[in-house]
């Protein structure tokens, strides 16, 4: 059973931690909500792309004009996904890099109350340790005081019967 109260150190290393992973949910909640954003635009920049593709082939006159009109809009289409593909990916760096700076701020307090929750668990693993030590020793004085009385006791009553019948030969 935990018996232990939450120390001051383990309040603040966990108050740190918490901080920490708080930081690091947000960052990411961020960077999901800018890719959320990211693909949103695409998409309604591909529909209306389509929209004006697709309008463009229904109001054509033959094949050719309808081949024209489809390969002139996969251009456009391209270079947005292009473009997409480029801001997806200076919006990772920027999230990683968002990310590291946001473990290089907490990892040092983490590090430095983790150190000192070590620190006040070997003082109370030592403290507890001593403890223990100094029971065993009473537990082993007290044995042996006993061992010793028991041996005394032994003796004793011995060498009153000794002594009692010696008294005793002496009076007949």
């Amino acid at each position: 059973m935990f018996t232990q109260a939450i120390t001051p150190a383990i309040k603040s290393h966990m108050e740190v931690q918490l901080a920490f992973l708080t930081d690091l949910s947000r960052k990411a909640f961020d960077t999901a909500q800018r890719v959320s954003e990211l693909n949103l635009r695409l998409t309604q920049e591909l529909l209306e792309e389509m929209t004006s593709a697709n309008h463009q082939m229904m109001t054509a006159r033959d094949a050719g004009e309808f081949a024209s009109a489809a390969s002139t809009q996969l251009h456009p289409a391209m270079e947005k996904l292009r473009s997409y593909q480029q801001r997806l990916f200076n919006l990772m760096a920027s999230a990683n890099a968002d990310i590291t700076k946001t473990a290089e701020f907490h990892i040092p307090e983490a590090s430095r109350t983790a150190t000192a929750v070590a620190d006040e668990m070997l003082r109370a693993a030592s403290e507890e340790s001593e403890k223990a030590t100094q029971r065993q020793r009473a537990a082993l004085d007290r044995m042996s005081e006993a061992a010793q009385r028991g041996n005394g006791m032994g003796q004793h009553p011995g060498q009153l019967q000794g002594q009692g019948m010696g008294q005793g030969q002496q009076a007949h």
